[in-house]
């Protein structure tokens, strides 16, 4: 053998690997055709019935003698506060979309308020039956009483418009919340409460271990029903109260005769309480996992 050959190496070929990724599961898959015809489920027929509306509203108020102005005749008169609702003119001259961020800001401070209260009396409540049997009576009959009619008297304690409607929004609000809650936390199950026992928590570990989370489909469920209210009652204080939001709005508009600008805000209102709802039942079934009331 040469000494060619016995120095002869011999260097092993490597076998290329092959990384395969894993498929996407198919429960993942964005199913386009499935998500078209979903969307189409809720965007169609609401549109249909719109248009009908605006159809019938068009006919019926386009006889001479109508009372109202059609479709064609707001659009004509108020169509600038449809298609740019940030304008502003100076001396109180602005878009509906100013007025509406005045309004909001007024229900921030007040549902805000009637949030934090609602929740630590109701649950206060509901951990006490001599309380519940106390108080429930008095909130029933306080819960009952119209928004409008705590204004004077809020009027007369705070002497100024600002914190008179943010007391109007708290009034109205917090009573939902507080019922709910309280139902929510008398409702916990005895188990919770054992374990609870068991491990020797304390009454504020207790509170927001325990007693927020299982009550919390109950709480969202108040919450709902006090921005949907808050909305409402703010809208009635500005129309007495004045300033920029929306409600002194449409009644400055009633004075002026400017029936197609009211009919716009009428339409800003509700599109804004809409999102208010949906903003509170997202977030209530975002924290919940899906058990808050949609």
């Amino acid at each position: 053998m040469s000494a060619e050959a016995q120095f002869e190496t011999v260097v092993p070929t490597k076998k290329a690997k092959v990384f395969a990724f894993p498929a996407q599961p198919a429960s993942r898959r964005i199913d386009m055709q499935k998500l078209a015809t979903g969307v189409a489920r809720s965007v169609v027929p609401p549109l249909i019935v719109i248009l009908l509306i605006l159809l019938i509203w068009q006919i019926a108020c386009s006889t001479p003698g109508a009372s109202l102005p059609p479709p064609s005749v707001v659009w004509e008169q108020a169509g600038e506060l449809i298609w740019n609702p940030f304008f502003d003119y100076g001396n109180g001259d602005i878009g509906l979309a100013w007025r509406v961020f005045a309004s909001l800001q007024r229900v921030a401070v007040g549902f805000g308020l009637a949030a934090l209260v609602g929740v630590a009396v109701g649950a206060f409540i509901g951990q006490s039956v001599w309380a519940m049997r106390g108080l429930d009576p008095i909130f029933q009959i306080l819960r009952t009483v119209p928004p409008l009619a705590w204004l004077p008297l809020s009027l007369a304690a705070f002497r100024d418009s600002h914190p008179s409607a943010i007391f109007v929004i708290f009034i109205t609000a917090v009573w939902p919340v507080i019922i709910n809650t309280a139902v929510g936390v008398r409702n916990i199950p005895n188990d919770y409460r054992n374990v609870a026992a068991i491990l020797r928590l304390n009454p504020i570990e207790f509170f927001f271990k325990v007693m927020v989370p299982a009550a919390a489909p109950y709480i969202f469920t108040g919450l709902r029903i006090g921005i949907g209210l808050s909305w409402l009652a703010i809208v009635a204080a500005e129309m007495l109260t004045g300033g920029v939001g929306i409600g002194f709005f449409i009644w400055d508009a009633w004075n002026s005769s400017r029936l197609p600008d009211i009919i716009v805000a009428l339409v800003y209102i509700g599109v804004v309480g809409f999102m208010l709802d949906r903003l509170v039942a997202g977030f209530g079934a975002f924290i919940t996992r899906g058990t808050a009331a949609n």
